[in-house]
């Protein structure tokens, strides 16, 4: 616990420090070549959404430097992520992408972790929102039958606990399924595999994945899609995801089923976690102590890439059609995000052993 209260703290800092640097007029010098980092397999969520960005970051980054993709998977991104807090070089020839997979273990303070977000800083974050979906044949149409699944046993191919399904294993407690994890998929994709086998009567999926490979399955009746994640508006309030704007989010199914809004701190919970793991679910981060002037020319290229009506039309297939954030805004926002007070990491660490015996 005292580890995570000094990373939160060291993290505020140095976010404070980068707010604070002041503007040089010195022309940056570019390097070449970016080499950037995505701590996941090739094909994955992830590397799909750097491989997308890459080339439009090459279109506006003074110099038009080559951005080459370097894969580093292991642990569920820890591995990479590591490896570039260990050996990153602070000429802006590397950066990081990371997603939820990354900021969690952070927050939970895992042992693995030897990466501090006080020595990044964040040059943009994109968030996607996600859709939960149960087999046809369990007498459910829509969540208006949500109560048509009490009392069943409701398999789920998972990551793991404190992967990015974390903020919806809490929903599934708090809307009273007996959902039953399978931990050790490889990825979210293995799961949706295991969900069209069969093998699994509920899934989860992020926007991308589901509009890819989900939506056909609900197009044929191999799916019923109950509810979305929602997505957060610039008040911090959950509201209907525009990628899914006829289904209900998973607090007004909440409302509809106790009829009363989500609360306490299991919902604190859930609303931490579904905050860093979707509002900033894919992040570029580059070294701190990069020249600011650098720092400065990629932040101004990432704003000028996000008006693009190509960039604008072409994200909306890829990723959804969701708002990323930037430069300061982002920092500001990330600081929030990972800042887990004592009393709820000791709530998540007391669940987590209870419910899966995982000890934190």
């Amino acid at each position: 616990m005292k580890k995570i209260l000094n990373l939160v703290c060291a993290s505020a800092l140095s976010i404070s420090c980068v707010l604070a640097l002041p503007a040089q007029a010195k022309e940056a010098d570019v390097p070449s070549t970016i080499n950037w980092t995505v701590p996941f397999g090739v094909g994955g969520g992830t590397d799909v959404w750097a491989r997308f960005i890459a080339p439009y970051l090459t279109k506006y980054i003074p110099s038009n430097p080559t951005v080459v993709i370097r894969n580093q998977p292991g642990g569920g991104s820890i591995t990479g992520a590591n490896l570039f807090y260990k050996r990153a070089k602070d000429d802006g020839s590397t950066m990081l992408a990371t997603s939820a997979s990354t900021l969690f273990p952070y927050m939970l303070g895992d042992k693995r972790v030897r990466y501090n977000f006080d020595k990044w800083v964040p040059l943009m974050a994109s968030p996607t929102g996600g859709v939960v979906y149960v087999q046809p044949g369990l007498g459910v149409k829509s969540a208006a039958d949500i109560d048509k699944l009490d009392g069943m046993t409701l398999p789920f191919g998972s990551q793991g606990p404190t992967r990015l399904e974390l903020p919806v294993l809490i929903a599934f407690e708090m809307l009273g399924l007996d959902v039953k994890p399978v931990f050790g998929m490889k990825s979210r994709g293995a799961g949706r595999l295991a969900f069209e086998r069969g093998e699994a009567k509920i899934d989860f999926q992020t926007t991308s994945a589901y509009l890819n490979s989900v939506v056909d399955l609900v197009n044929n009746d191999k799916a019923i899609p109950l509810f979305s994640l929602g997505v957060m508006n610039k008040e911090g309030k959950v509201v209907r995801d525009p990628a899914f704007p006829d289904l209900p989010t998973f607090q007004e199914v909440y409302a509809q089923k106790f009829g009363k809004q989500p609360s306490g701190i299991e919902y604190s919970a859930y609303s931490k976690f579904f905050a860093a793991g979707f509002a900033f679910q894919k992040m570029i981060f580059i070294p701190s102590d990069t020249p600011t002037n650098v720092i400065n020319e990629y932040r101004n290229a990432v704003q000028t890439m996000l008006k693009d009506p190509k960039f604008i039309e072409d994200a909306a297939v890829q990723v959804g059609p969701y708002q990323s954030i930037v430069g300061i805004d982002a920092a500001q926002h990330i600081q929030e995000a990972l800042t887990v007070s004592p009393e709820l990491y000791t709530w998540i660490a007391g669940w987590l052993k209870k419910k899966f015996d995982y000890t934190l």
